[in-house]
């Protein structure tokens, strides 16, 4: 009979995988799965705990109050839907990753998590006050469409946080830092996982993926406005914030 078990990640071939929409998430997932365990504590050091201080400004930015509906996509292990359920508001998270949930539900009895698509919400229309998403469009096979269901489930005058990786506008600092997420995430994904792809996925999503300029310009024209900005480690890292049109 023929072996149908998963192909362990480091023999699939990551740039077609990142390229084709329709094999992103076969890579992505699997990978999420594998070290959700470990992703807490990864994100935390590999940033240097600035990873903390970006969520701190998101959630800063965002501003969510008591009662709000607030859905956080890719949640992970739920760190900022428990944050928004901690002010009282009906947080939801959402992972493709079912290893990511578990965790999640969990860590927290007062947030809901449930395995979800963020290309197909399983949220009515202009349901939803607010959404947080880190680390999240970047790692979906077709961010346009994530950000349409994002547009369709928000209320009017709703608003998106979004936090995470972006291609630096300068070329040389581009590959400076790439250069550092390849080495150091192939070395702790073999070190902690025997797969060095598991980490190493972040650089070459990060190239495969777009600036934090041309992000804004993705929820312009997916009907958001946006009102708040900021960028880390030379346009590395940014976060937007906007209103739903």
């Amino acid at each position: 009979m023929p072996d149908h078990a998963p192909r362990p990640l480091r023999e699939l071939d990551l740039a077609a995988h990142l390229a084709d929409p329709a094999t992103k998430q076969a890579f992505v997932t699997p990978m999420f799965d594998l070290v959700a365990s470990s992703y807490d504590r990864f994100t935390r050091r590999f940033s240097f705990g600035m990873d903390a201080q970006w969520k701190r400004a998101l959630l800063t930015a965002l501003a969510p109050c008591a009662g709000e509906r607030t859905l956080d996509l890719a949640c992970g292990t739920g760190d900022l839907a428990v944050a928004c359920a901690a002010v009282g508001c009906a947080a939801h998270g959402v992972d493709a990753s079912a290893a990511m949930i578990a965790l999640a539900q969990r860590r927290s009895t007062t947030a809901t998590f449930a395995v979800g698509d963020m290309m197909a919400l399983d949220a009515p229309a202009a349901s939803v006050d607010a959404i947080t998403a880190s680390y999240a469009f970047r790692n979906v096979p077709v961010a346009d469409a994530a950000l349409a269901e994002c547009a369709r489930v928000l209320r009017p005058g709703g608003r998106i946080a979004v936090l995470d990786f972006y291609r630096p506008p300068s070329r040389l600092w581009e590959a400076l830092f790439l250069w550092y997420l390849r080495r150091a995430g192939d070395l702790v994904g073999w070190l902690w996982h025997d797969e060095p792809i598991a980490y190493g996925y972040i650089a070459p999503s990060i190239r495969a993926w777009m600036t934090a300029a041309q992000f804004t310009a993705r929820l312009d024209r997916a009907g958001f406005a946006l009102t708040t900005s900021r960028r880390w480690l030379g346009g590395a890292v940014a976060m937007h914030v906007a209103v739903r049109r």
